[in-house]
């Protein structure tokens, strides 16, 4: 049946790998972050002679912003700068800066200098070595605006001279010396890309794509090895092109400001459900999705026109074509960039359409490999079911995001796991031929490498089983429904009644909020506040989602940590849920000052304290204040570090029992 079986192994475990990564897709829409960022920095660099340069580091501030000099102490921290020395060049002279202000901080019994409207810091530099030569290093600032500090960032810089310019643009990461974490976009991105390439290797293997790699090819190589090497790349831009194309009006038409209701509103959830169902249907052979002959037949005519142009539309017409197995592929994509930023859908489209087109390219410039390819076959409709199971499993996380978020109660943990287990003991038992679905062969023999891919998703099954009996399953965590209560044993429950303190109230919305790890704490700013009063501990704000998957890791990885569940005791804990759609009651609608819109629900009025208070609305997002609304300590969002994390409660601790703060949260005592 194969023409070479090692090859056909190799594949069939890739095809493995690449399902599993579709279906681990990170679901979270309201997870991306955004952070403000005040400070606007350009390098640029200015030459004094042939070996002797100034880098000069310029920064532009926002409007009541401001930043500190670097002759300021620890507290708030200065602007640093950090070289990565070594014998290529040497700095000459004081890293010098411009003009600042300076006025007494009350807060701090000092006095400080800082900058507003823009700073300029200048480093001149000698060149040792003969050629060119990199300058690396990091600037280390914290930007504040009246008595509000965002977290201190590191921003990397490198530099080529001699040269007229700077060879990386600048960008945020992790410092060092902090326990804070910035903006993981650009990270998010990456992420996306490779899942959405992965995605792409997938459809390669499908019925309507595999075979017509080898015909593709050679009839492009009929045309002569030059001419038809030419076409070929033509044939593989276009494709690239082509969902690009679909990608960017995605983008213009969606949009971000889109992304929290398609993240948390109950008729996009339950539409994409529905839409899921619908290409595991198509997949598993119940029907096939069809686009209108019409537009097929007339991509199809303008192929007779030859050259440039008729190659454009060979590849247009393989992209109609093959819609049948690449449409629910495509469409997985799209539905998870919509709810992100404007670039998202671009960016899965490009890495989707490099892998798709990839093949195509790769033969005609090496036609010896064509001889290697496996044989069309039976292989290729089990590759197509196997997407078919995953896209049935990935539908129930929409759903589920719906349920949790308007407590319908209709598809708690363990329904969801069963629903789970049996859709993967149900492809297992269909990769050992137990059964077979109406596009399959009369060939009943089940191949070697079935039956690993089979052994591989049965292991996957016993790892979900214990889950119904309470187990974390942290791996999954962030992609199942909180472990609240068990079916199986009437008396256990993780819901656990507050034990309040003296002159403490009772928890809102405790009958359908909870905390993780039985963790006592409330789900109402004003309450929680009170509650710190009393009982003289500062507040730990959770800015948190019912849809949020870094939410869900970081409970389950961090939040988990012993460490860190004895110093939450130090704490008034307030878990604020963004995407929660409980109606408030008509006395407490209010118009927001920030986008004037009027707030009905308590996620709607929990979303907008965090963006107005905190200039944020990233989620998980950890805040801690006092009981006065002093902010304690830089904020924090996601970091699966625990030590990064038990930092940040010790600094908020530390400063609470010594009466230190970085700002007051101007408001939040009239919220």
């Amino acid at each position: 049946m194969f023409e070479n079986y090692g090859d056909v192994l190799i594949n069939r475990f890739q095809l493995l790998l690449v399902s599993l990564l579709i279906l681990f897709f990170p679901f979270s829409l309201v997870a991306e972050d955004k952070i403000e960022n005040p400070i606007h920095w350009t390098f640029s660099v200015e030459k004094k002679d042939q070996r002797t340069f100034v880098l000069l580091f310029d920064a532009k501030i926002d409007e009541s912003w401001q930043f500190y000099s670097q002759s300021l102490p620890n507290s708030p921290p200065g602007t640093s700068f950090s070289f990565i020395l070594d014998d290529s060049y040497e700095l000459l002279d004081k890293l010098e800066e411009s003009e600042t202000k300076e006025k007494f901080e009350e807060s701090l019994g000092y006095g400080v200098n800082y900058f507003t409207s823009e700073a300029h810091f200048r480093q001149k530099v000698s060149l040792k070595d003969e050629g060119s030569v990199k300058i690396e290093g990091s600037l280390e600032y914290m930007a504040c605006r009246d008595k509000l500090c965002l977290s201190p960032k590191e921003v990397s810089f490198s530099f080529l001279l001699p040269s007229d310019g700077v060879v990386d643009q600048p960008e945020f990461t992790v410092s060092a010396n902090n326990v804070f974490v910035q903006t993981n976009t650009k990270k998010s991105l990456i992420t996306f890309f490779v899942l959405s390439f992965a995605a792409g290797l997938a459809a390669i293997l499908t019925p309507c794509v595999f075979p017509m790699i080898p015909m593709t090819v050679s009839f492009f190589l009929h045309k002569g090895e030059r001419l038809g090497r030419m076409y070929v790349f033509v044939y593989g831009l276009s494709i690239i092109a082509f969902y690009l194309l679909i990608g960017t009006l995605l983008s213009v038409l969606v949009g971000p400001g889109f992304a929290n209701w398609m993240a948390t509103h109950w008729f996009p959830n339950v539409l994409f459900f529905l839409v899921f169902l619908l290409f595991s249907a198509a997949l598993l052979g119940m029907f096939e999705l069809q686009l209108p002959r019409w537009l097929i037949e007339k991509s199809d005519k303008q192929v007779d026109r030859g050259g440039i142009l008729g190659v454009i539309f060979m590849a247009i017409t393989l992209v109609l074509v093959s819609f049948s197995c690449t449409g629910p592929i495509v469409g997985t994509i799209l539905v998870e960039s919509a709810g992100g930023m404007v670039v998202k859908p671009i960016v899965g489209m490009l890495g989707f359409s490099l892998a798709f087109a990839l093949p195509f390219t790769m033969f005609a410039f090496f036609p010896g490999l064509l001889s290697k390819m496996p044989k069309s076959g039976s292989w290729l409709n089990t590759g197509k079911v196997i997407l078919g199971f995953l896209e049935l499993a990935l539908a129930l996380k929409f759903l589920s995001v719906a349920d949790q978020a308007y407590h319908w109660g209709i598809l708690g943990r363990e329904i969801y796991l069963a629903l789970w287990i049996a859709i993967f003991s149900l492809l297992t038992a269909y990769l050992i031929g137990l059964f077979s679905l109406p596009q399959d062969s009369n060939d009943n023999r089940v191949s070697v490498p079935r039956l690993f891919t089979a052994v591989f998703i049965f292991a996957f099954v016993v790892y979900l089983v214990p889950g119904m009996f309470g187990a974390p399953l942290k791996t999954l965590s962030g992609y199942l429904p909180p472990l609240k209560e068990s079916d199986f044993f009437p008396g256990f429950s993780l819901k656990q009644e507050t034990k309040l303190q003296k002159g403490c109230e009772k928890p809102k919305y405790q009958d359908f909020l909870h905390l993780p790890h039985q963790l006592n704490g409330y789900f109402d700013l004003s309450q929680a506040l009170a509650c710190a009063k009393v009982s003289a501990k500062p507040v730990l704000i959770d800015f948190t989602g019912h849809a949020c998957v870094n939410c869900r890791e970081m409970e389950a990885t961090v939040w988990a940590d012993p460490r860190v569940l004895k110093l939450f005791d130090q704490y008034v804990l307030l878990a604020l849920y963004v995407d929660d759609n409980m109606p408030l009651a008509d006395d407490q609608h209010y118009i927001s000052p920030y986008d004037n819109k009027v707030k009905r629900t308590l996620g709607r009025r929990n979303s907008d304290l965090q963006i107005r208070l905190f200039q944020i609305n990233a989620q998980p997002y950890y805040v801690l204040l006092d009981t006065t609304g002093d902010l304690l300590a830089p904020s924090m969002s996601y970091d699966l570090d625990v030590n990064h994390f038990i930092r940040f409660l010790e600094l908020g601790l530390k400063n609470f029992k010594s009466g230190k703060w970085l700002g007051h949260v101007d408001d939040i005592n009239t919220l």
